[in-house]
């Protein structure tokens, strides 16, 4: 995924946005990749799940000041909601999900 090629057209189309932000050397990263697709199957009716490579897309870690991977940003109508950095339980990742949707 291409992420600033993305990031306007799903600003247009999407209200809830979720981007996980990962590298490949990253071992937490590793982890949460079966985490994150089990939501984006699981909740796509509901928001948009992205993935972001932090090392193909530095400007866009930059622009969302990532500092620590793995990072998961929520944005709801086109605004940054919240942040979660860190190798995150799958059920506070769907919470936050419930909470961007009601």
């Amino acid at each position: 995924m291409r992420f600033f090629f993305s990031h306007f057209i799903l600003f247009r189309y999407s209200n809830i946005i979720i981007y996980y932000f990962w590298a490949d050397w990253c071992h937490p990263c590793k982890m949460m990749e079966p985490v994150m697709n089990s939501l984006a199957e699981e909740l796509g009716d509901k928001a948009f799940f992205g993935k972001v490579n932090v090392d193909d897309e530095r400007e866009a870690a930059t622009e969302y000041q990532i500092t620590s991977i793995p990072s998961v940003l929520f944005f709801k109508d086109g605004e940054l909601a919240d942040k979660l950095v860190g190798a995150v339980p799958e059920e506070d990742l769907k919470e936050k999900v419930e909470e961007l949707t009601e």
